[in-house]
């Protein structure tokens, strides 16, 4: 079953039309290339390799020679880095006889040289502007080294944070996943495709990767069709409608079906009810590792699987260079379908401009002269402020302990992560080959210095490593607490401990950390502790040691100044928790947009016949939406411009918010919907709205939001999309948990 959508490809074999070759001048041109073509030619379009300037998956082939490159046999290319050698590659491929320019990709995730937040981190920023921006810089500079393609954005949404790539994502929300998804996409690809300071955009990982079981890497995932459609499908919808070019397969098998070889995602819902003309392409040996699944006996019959259901370009696992010839010479791939993928893959080639000039983005001095630009690092820096998340900020002597006290004498900055660079690069950071980017990584020592610019003296103490038993240097750490006025502590993973293949069965601090914590605590001094992580954290003992606490993730280039930005007060924080934080692993998943039941939750254990735990809360830790500013915000006046609304019209919800605090600050107000009855349950609430607002001190703003039929919509269980008549209530406040205003209105027939 899928709902219905009008598709722009043939409904037979969802591939684009070939007998449209006069329909356009681009699509003549693509026609009578491929007429040209060999079948070994056609296949070489569909073949990725990489280079040897990165590895992002297990190396188990060697990289294209030059053999290959000159006769056509590859198409495309990930991991070579850098102006001068895609253009090396490319000369190559100009040898070839037809002179089919390659593709250059590379996952460019969180920036390319200026290195960002990661993207969990920019989901906390709740800065739709901010992220499309964050990603036009991204775009800029890989773009100038010659890359064409960037394996990004990561779409999943996920509500196990024991899952590594959590970190790549946006969190546990859809439409808070969907709008960060085209915001993405826009800012990578710009204004138009062809550009050099855009690259084509994946959304990844198509689909249910966030939902594998236990939150381990690479694993299954099992869940209804409409779970599919309502939690995991709309952020891959919303990259598509804001044009994504590209479309990456999952690892997990669906429903006991590998993503790769999913006929029912690829072409009955992408290619099919979606109508995307885009170029699907597989993970790294995906197509291949279909055979350790147990879907295929061999990498023969994972190539005709793979094709057949859709998949366009085979990464690294030369199951299609390998075995298609026979497959189609056989009849078990039809030749349409390899001319579909190829025409696919041509497209992008002659939308870029390759044709006309195969080196366009191969230019040294642009290279020079974007990477690492002044501007650029401005804009990471910005972004690194807007991603942290203040969750405590206590009181000492009639006080806030944030932002710190000017007339602060002494600090002692201590912690395993102080002084480090590389970690703060965060995971699927690039490595570019003849660079030393940790020069282009502010550490937080090294902010903090610069911004106190030697007014208050700064002590420092490792106190222990991130990982391992060692205490020696715990003594030291609470000498130098001893004399200071002010401790600030920076704990948490490091970079390595999040990403691909970086599951974790246990999520608090990893080490002694903890212990060191609590030895700080017990000098009395007033404690900040800054928490730097690629996922949520389980903080339980570092909140009651805190008396001011900062979820720093990892926030690239700008690391070290945005701590020192926010700490100091020259940013007031307003990011907002993408995620729910758990209290125990027990609790996972923990997210809040949960199903009702006959016997709903309690926040107590101490409820008898509820749902829940009876060692645990049901609550989260820290709930999603949940942030503290150094200001106040109060809500008032909720409207609603009517009582009643059809499913043709919209319904405005019109509030006032106002800053009551002392000084200017951002205000995230989040709008949630509950539909009270369904024909099949509903969630206790959802995010429909939410709007990042900046006041001064005193002023106020009326804030508007819309309800249209979208926002009311869901799949029932015939996968359809209905809007059904009854009574919903509307929420509005800081976070989740934290609800100022309600109202209720009907939906009529």
């Amino acid at each position: 079953m899928k709902p219905a959508a009008e598709s722009n490809s043939d409904p037979a074999t969802n591939t684009l039309p070939d007998d449209a070759a006069g329909s356009s001048p681009l699509l003549a041109r693509i026609e009578a290339l491929l007429s040209q073509m060999t079948l070994e030619e056609k296949i070489g379009q569909l073949t990725q390799v990489s280079g040897n300037q990165a590895q992002t998956g297990p190396l188990s082939l060697a990289s294209a020679d030059r053999d290959g490159l000159r006769s056509g046999r590859v198409g495309s290319m990930l991991n070579v880095l850098g102006a001068h050698y895609t253009r090396a590659h490319q000369e190559e491929a100009m040898q070839s006889r037809l002179k089919i320019p390659l593709l250059f990709a590379h996952d460019v995730i969180h920036g390319y040289l200026t290195t960002f937040p990661v993207p969990l981190a920019e989901a906390a920023s709740f800065d739709l502007q901010a992220i499309e921006k964050s990603a036009r810089v991204a775009a800029t500079e890989a773009a100038a080294a010659g890359i064409h393609w960037t394996f990004a954005p990561m779409v999943d949404v996920t509500r196990d944070p024991r899952w590594g790539r959590v970190t790549e994502g946006a969190g546990e929300d859809p439409y808070l996943a969907a709008q960060i998804a085209a915001a993405r996409v826009k800012g990578l690809q710009g204004r138009q495709r062809g550009d050099t300071d855009a690259v084509l955009a994946t959304a990844k990982h198509f689909a249910g990767y966030g939902a594998t079981v236990g939150g381990r890497e690479y694993d299954s995932v099992d869940m209804s069709l409409r779970q599919l459609w309502e939690t995991h499908l709309p952020p891959f919808k919303a990259a598509r409608d804001a044009g994504a070019a590209t479309f990456m397969n999952a690892f997990n098998d669906l429903n006991g079906v590998p993503a790769t070889g999913n006929r029912y995602l690829l072409r009955d819902i992408l290619k099919g009810a979606w109508g995307f003309e885009g170029v699907v392409v597989s993970d790294w040996a995906s197509i291949g590792e279909m055979v350790s699944h147990g879907h295929a006996a061999d990498t023969r019959q994972a190539a005709e699987l793979a094709l057949n259901a859709g998949t366009d370009i085979d990464m690294e696992s030369s199951a299609y260079r390998k075995h298609l010839p026979a497959l189609v010479a056989e009849g078990r791939v039809s030749l349409a379908l390899v001319d579909d993928a190829v025409r696919r893959v041509l497209r992008l080639k002659f939308e870029l401009g390759l044709f006309e000039d195969p080196y366009r983005f191969s230019d040294p001095a642009r290279e020079k002269a974007l990477l690492g630009h002044a501007s650029h690092r401005h804009a990471a820096r910005e972004m690194a402020a807007r991603s942290i998340v203040l969750l405590k900020n206590g009181t000492r002597a009639g006080r806030p302990v944030l932002p710190l006290d000017p007339a602060l004498k002494t600090i002692a900055y201590i912690g395993p992560l102080v002084k480090a660079h590389k970690d703060h690069h965060g995971a699927w950071a690039v490595t570019l080959p003849e660079v030393d980017c940790e020069k282009f990584i502010v550490s937080p020592w090294d902010g903090l210095r610069q911004r106190l610019n030697g007014h208050t003296q700064l002590l420092y103490a490792q106190g222990c490593d991130v990982e391992g038993s060692r205490r020696d240097g715990i003594a030291e750490a609470v000498a130098a607490a001893s004399a200071a006025n002010l401790v600030i502590a920076c704990v948490g993973e490091s970079a390595a401990m999040s990403g691909e293949a970086r599951s974790r069965s246990r999520i608090g601090l990893p080490g002694v950390q903890d212990d060191l914590l609590q030895a700080l605590q017990t000098t009395g001094k007033p404690l900040v502790v800054l928490v730097n992580a690629g996922r949520p954290l389980i903080i339980n003992s570092v909140a009651a040691c805190a008396d001011a606490l900062l979820y720093t993730w990892w926030l690239g280039s700008e690391a070290g100044h945005a701590m020192a930005d926010v700490l100091s007060g020259d940013h007031n924080p307003a990011a907002r928790l993408p995620m729910s934080f758990p209290r125990h692993e027990g609790q996972i998943p923990v997210y809040y947009n949960h199903f009702s039941t006959g016997r709903p939750r309690q926040a107590s254990v101490e409820v008898p016949w509820a749902g829940g735990y009876i060692d645990v809360e049901t609550t989260p830790a820290y709930a999603f939406g949940h942030g503290l500013s150094y200001t106040q915000f109060a809500y008032a006046d909720l409207q609603l411009d009517r009582p009643r609304m059809h499913a043709d019209e919209s319904l405005t919800v019109t509030l006032q918010l106002t800053n009551t605090g002392p000084v200017a600050g951002d205000e995230v107000v989040q709008l949630y919907l509950r539909d009270r009855v369904g024909s099949v349950v509903r969630p206790v609430m959802e995010l429909k709205g939410f709007q990042r607002v900046h006041l001064q001190p005193g002023e106020s703003r009326e804030l508007r939001f819309a309800i249209t039929r979208e926002s009311l919509a869901f799949y029932n269980d015939s996968l359809q999309c209905v809007a059904e008549p009854g009574w919903f209530d509307v929420m509005v406040g800081a976070s989740s948990a934290d609800i100022r205003l309600r109202g209720s209105f009907e939906l009529m027939d």
